[in-house]
């Protein structure tokens, strides 16, 4: 009997061509889903509900009326203030990869005809990271805010402090607060909504001062982590700690919308306070 040698190249060629990238595994659940269900239920997971990381730009889609976004100081760029070890080249990749400047869209537009100031923080951005211009950024809002006299709604979304930029990154938590302290003199309204992961500095400044704070399902919120606490105070801590959940039975969440409730959550506590 002949036994042909396999013609591996062509069985290859054969096989179907599966793009890269069409075929995502929830972190959660471990179930494959098809990227085109996933963006059409606002990445969010059909198995288990699962909330993936949306870009900036996908948060204000959702959030935002078509065609009334505008956004603003869009060209401001990071400095290098400590001349730390190539920050500089590192901003530039992302700022290619990412299509952004920095982690922060910051701008104004409709939510269901309400005017409202707009910030997004973006993940995909050195995780992030507050540095002098994501503090800058979000500071300017907040005044564009307090002087319009409109609500402002920042969704965080940081691993905290940027430490390429030291003492610079956390004059930001300052600053930040300082002007909603401002905005809420005038009595105006700051939504607060927490997405995965808020954390650090972020967290222990502008996050958690909302009028009303909210969170996505199960994302993770603290300041230090989980080892370090455990490590310091020498107890085990309970398995949902630091999750939304654990933080609205705590008191420090005011409530935890599903994604797809979030535009008319938002819409519902403004027309209240507008009204």
């Amino acid at each position: 009997m002949e036994v042909k040698p396999s013609n591996k190249e062509g069985e290859i060629k054969k096989r179907p061509q599966v793009p890269d990238g069409m075929w995502i595994r929830c972190p959660k659940c471990g179930n494959t889903i098809y990227r085109g269900d996933l963006i059409s239920n606002l990445k969010v997971c059909y198995s288990c509900g699962g909330h993936f990381r949306l870009t900036a730009r996908e948060r204000i889609k959702q959030t935002i009326d078509e065609g009334t976004f505008k956004e603003l100081f869009a060209d401001m760029i990071s400095d290098n203030p400590l001349d730390f070890p190539e920050y500089t080249e590192k901003v530039s990749k992302i700022q290619r990869v990412t299509n952004m400047k920095e982690a922060v869209i910051a701008g104004i537009g409709k939510i269901d005809g309400n005017t409202v100031v707009i910030c997004a923080m973006d993940s995909n951005f050195l995780m992030g990271s507050m540095g002098s211009v994501v503090g800058e950024k979000i500071t300017r809002a907040i005044e564009l805010a307090t002087k319009e006299e409109l609500p402002i709604v920042i969704f965080t979304c940081s691993g905290g402090a940027r430490m390429q930029e030291g003492i610079f990154s956390l004059m930001q938590m300052a600053k930040t607060s300082a002007a909603l302290s401002y905005h809420n003199d005038r009595g105006l309204l700051y939504i607060s909504v927490l997405t995965d992961p808020t954390t650090g500095g972020v967290t222990a400044s502008f996050a958690m001062i909302g009028d009303i704070i909210l969170a996505e399902p199960n994302a993770l919120i603290g300041f230090a982590g989980r080892r370090v606490i455990e490590q310091t105070i020498k107890q085990k801590l309970p398995d949902n700690f630091q999750t939304a959940e654990f933080l609205l039975e705590k008191g420090y969440v005011d409530k935890v919308v599903h994604r797809k409730d979030m535009k008319s959550t938002l819409s519902t506590i403004i027309k209240i306070h507008v009204n």
